[in-house]
């Protein structure tokens, strides 16, 4: 194990240093159920880059008020909806019993955005009469374009609720289309329908607006059909996925009326991001003076290590991705605080064993040795709590969190295993027997442990 640990560091520091580093860097889209692949970036919050935040109130219809339960979903379908349009990475939270908070951080197309989110409304399926409309190649045929209103007298087929899931597909001619399944209820209504009203039209309407109008080709009798774009190769990837997105989350338990909206200007967010990266790089360089002055050497491998980790959780930040935000970077530098407080546990042992007369291979093994369990106890006391708030916390809270949990795992990796592999080469050459380097007195760092050392390197050599 120990010839192999240093590769895979080595292996380790080219993959985070691509990561961190290499330009226009994608990785497939895991989280994409179409696939695809998104750019390797650093995400920033909305309180360090800017962008828009909405707040939305629920309301009652009739006799229903607005349950905790609909506030959960209405959350998901917003958060779910401003995913799919891979416009921004939204942070939504409720808040009360009616409210909902948006947030889109770095939102460089606000209004394409607002548009999104106002569609809040009912999802509906309606019959569009041959008499009113006209049928395929009439004269009078019907002419749908997006966002046009649909006259208020057509009573809707079935909800938006019926839909099941849509999904990319391809026409006969393998044009994009979209491929959607309903529920039972919505596939019994529309088999009947499309039964008796092939070649005519019907429309997708979302808050009275029409979304798309296709005309009817046969009867859908399974429940699942294609809808098929109305030029040469189906529908524009961005109207394919638009339409897809309607469909899904389309449609809301409650209407939603627009509180408030706001604009973080990028001023005011660019001054704060300098403002806590200055202190956070200020804490940084204090801890790396302090264990440069009181660790000596010990504390150099200690500093260089630090580098090594927050390049690494940098790179696993990049890679998830994790949105930073003001409480995140608290949450990463409180966790170098953490890996920091691993290596002094460490350093302390290893004084004093050097102290007792050991060598210094012999000081260093007993001093990773002997701190391990005090290392692994307050790890994993501080990984429990941070759990707790990732479960139960809010979004801010959440995000503080899971840059802890990362951090606190990383942390121990590079204390034990990084600081670990270089110390051991260290100690091996003449040059690092020095007292001084270990901040010990020449009484203290006695002349049985320099003997030793020679002999233990001796045999070692043998």
């Amino acid at each position: 194990m120990r010839r192999t640990t240093p590769i895979i560091i080595l292996v380790l520091s080219v993959l985070f240093l691509i990561v961190d580093f290499w330009p226009k860097l994608t990785l497939p889209n895991f989280g994409d159920p179409n696939g695809g692949s998104r750019s390797v970036e650093t995400k920033l919050g909305l309180d360090l880059v800017g962008g828009l935040q909405v707040e939305y109130r629920l309301l009652p219809v009739g006799d229903r008020q607005p349950t905790a339960g609909a506030l959960s979903t209405t959350k998901s379908i917003i958060e779910n909806r401003v995913n799919s349009t891979g416009v921004a990475e939204p942070v939504v939270q409720t808040q009360g019993a009616d409210r909902v908070i948006v947030e889109l951080p770095n939102a460089k197309n606000p209004d394409e955005i607002r548009a999104l989110l106002v569609q809040t409304g009912k999802l509906d399926f309606v019959p569009l009469p041959p008499d009113k409309y006209g049928k395929q190649g009439a004269v009078g045929t019907y002419q749908a374009v997006d966002g046009q209103p649909l006259p208020t007298t057509e009573t809707p087929l079935f909800g938006g609720e019926e839909i099941d899931q849509a999904y990319p597909s391809t026409d006969q001619t393998g044009g994009r289309a979209v491929g959607f399944r309903l529920k039972s209820e919505g596939a019994r209504l529309f088999g009947d329908y499309t039964r008796k009203h092939v070649g005519e039209f019907f429309a997708i309407v979302l808050d009275k607006k029409v979304v798309s109008a296709p005309v009817i080709q046969s009867a859908i009798t399974a429940g699942s059909g294609i809808i098929s774009g109305g030029s040469a190769g189906g529908f524009a990837a961005k109207e394919m996925n638009s339409l897809i997105t309607v469909l899904n989350y389309g449609s809301l338990p409650f209407p939603l009326k627009e509180e408030s909206s706001t604009e973080i200007g990028a001023t005011l967010a660019g001054f704060s991001l300098d403002r806590i990266l200055l202190a956070a790089l200020i804490a940084v360089l204090l801890v790396f003076v302090f264990m440069l002055v009181y660790y000596r050497l010990p504390g150099l491998v200690a500093c260089l290590v630090l580098i090594y980790y927050a390049l690494l959780v940098l790179a696993i930040f990049r890679v998830i991705p994790v949105t930073l935000t003001l409480a995140g970077i608290a949450g990463f530098v409180l966790s170098i605080g953490m890996a920091v407080d691993a290596n002094v546990l460490i350093f302390e042992r290893m004084k004093e064993e050097l102290r007792s007369g050991k060598t210094l291979s012999s000081a260093m093994e007993a001093g990773f040795n002997r701190a391990w369990n005090s290392i692994l106890d307050s790890n994993v006391a501080t990984l429990i709590t941070a759990t707790i708030l990732y479960v139960f916390g809010s979004a801010t809270i959440r995000g503080f969190a899971l840059v802890l949990i990362i951090g606190v795992l990383a942390s121990m990796f590079t204390a034990i295993t990084v600081t670990r592999t270089i110390l051991r080469w260290v100690v091996r050459n003449n040059w690092a027997r020095a007292p001084r380097l270990y901040g010990l007195r020449e009484d203290e760092f006695t002349a049985r442990t320099l003997q030793s050392g020679r002999r233990g390197e001796a045999r070692t050599r043998a």
